[in-house]
């Protein structure tokens, strides 16, 4: 019994002996891959000696294309009109594909024709930059999310709210300028409403390897009125009113505006891409 209860007391010590060092050990692991560093950027082509005489880090090729900034009626010269006020010709119903049904008025802009469905453009598009102007009615009607609601869906799937926010408070999420249920801008810069605001947006599309998986997320550049609310934002998915993001692989997809439903009486003009790819 003597001998039986003394091997059983060192075997507690022993085990009590090897505790510590085993913390101490998976403590040292994680600190040391706590104090890894990101890599150092560095570039090839400024490696080696330096140079000592200005023409030696001069290139002339390849030369950048001109383009006039206002060539094609205050649109630049190698923009893609999609709306002068003239006519719907570029733009179907999303629904089904026939004409668009929205009101071209007077004034060169047109207006959501309330419950006839969202419209997008018949062609489809990457990466671009959009230039497109909108305005909520000067009449106030509704609150929160029923006030002058629309949205510009980049490839059909992302959308970038529009919305009467003056004085009219919602999710922020939500307000003027997000990417809807995703990201809140940086502020909200817009005009008194019923006048025009103005979207620039500088988007960059998802990519998708072979097996449909996202390698790279859609980024959104977005100034309103000049204003930079949007800054490089990662697009996480899709922005459904109901659920999470989702991320099926896609390629090119239309530009697309949307009829809220709820008479909200947006109108657009002056729209126009340039497409980055």
């Amino acid at each position: 019994m003597k001998k039986l209860f003394f091997c059983g007391l060192l075997l507690n010590v022993t085990v009590a002996c090897n505790t510590p060092q085993k913390e101490e050990a998976k403590t040292e692991a994680v600190t040391t891959k706590a104090e890894e560093k990101p890599a150092v950027i560095t570039y090839e082509e400024y490696s080696g000696k330096e140079p000592t005489k200005p023409e030696e880090t001069e290139f002339y090729e390849p030369v950048p294309p001109t383009v006039d900034p206002s060539g094609k009626n205050g649109a630049p010269s190698d923009a893609i009109v999609l709306f002068d006020g003239k006519n719907l010709d570029n733009w179907v119903s999303a629904a089904d594909s026939t004409a668009a049904k929205w009101t071209i008025n007077n004034d060169g802009s047109m207006t959501v024709k309330n419950k006839t469905g969202d419209i997008q453009t018949k062609q489809n598009f990457g990466s671009i930059q959009l230039h497109i102007e909108w305005r909520s009615p000067a009449e106030i009607h509704g609150e929160g999310q029923s006030r002058g609601n629309s949205g510009v869906f980049l490839q059909g799937l992302y959308e970038v709210q529009v919305l009467d926010n003056n004085d009219n408070k919602t999710y922020t999420n939500g307000q003027v300028g997000s990417i809807y249920k995703q990201g809140a801008p940086l502020a909200m810069a817009s005009v008194p409403t019923g006048e025009w605001n103005t979207y620039d947006i500088i988007y960059h599309a998802p990519e998708f390897n072979k097996e449909g998986g996202k390698i790279k997320s859609a980024t959104i550049t977005l100034l309103q009125n000049g204003v930079l609310i949007q800054d490089h934002t990662e697009i996480k998915g899709t922005t459904p009113y109901i659920g999470w993001p989702k991320n099926d692989p896609h390629g090119k997809g239309p530009l697309k505006l949307q009829d809220h439903g709820d008479n909200s009486r947006v109108s657009y003009r002056n729209i126009w891409v340039r497409e980055l790819e």
